[in-house]
């Protein structure tokens, strides 16, 4: 798979113009996007994790609970839970105009990422009673 990233600019919204391509080898389906922002004086990557299927409704509140984000802020500047039809988390890094450098750390966050939906999903097998009730 091939993420292409797109320049975002801050005060319109608009995705301007193409910064890159990036070859996914695993994990690519946990994308929902990414985007580079320029802010801070710095060049910002915001990539998009989401979850490799539709949730169940009592699904996403739990998945959110249980998901450990501090296990991703070793990898990544910040980490943000978005409101979507499945939950979502937008990272954010500082790009590197480096090919290799860039697809090396997108596979290690996408490794990361797959590891701790798997987890929480073992975590909320047996939770569905408890996440129903308390909606």
């Amino acid at each position: 798979m091939v993420l292409m990233m797109m320049e975002k600019d801050g005060e319109t919204g608009l995705l301007s113009r193409e910064i890159g391509s990036y070859t996914i080898t695993e994990h690519g389906n946990l994308v929902s996007g990414i985007y580079l922002m320029h802010k801070d004086q710095r060049d910002m990557v915001y990539l998009r994790l989401t979850t490799d299927r539709d949730v169940e409704d009592w699904e996403y509140g739990a998945i959110f609970d249980y998901y450990d984000m501090d296990a991703m802020k070793e990898m990544v500047l910040s980490i943000e839970e978005l409101d979507d039809y499945n939950p979502v988390w937008e990272v954010s890094f500082t790009w590197m105009d480096s090919q290799e450098g860039m697809e090396n750390l997108l596979a290690k966050i996408l490794e990361r990422h797959r590891k701790l939906l798997d987890a929480v999903y073992d975590a909320i097998q047996d939770k569905k009673a408890e996440y129903e009730d308390h909606g």
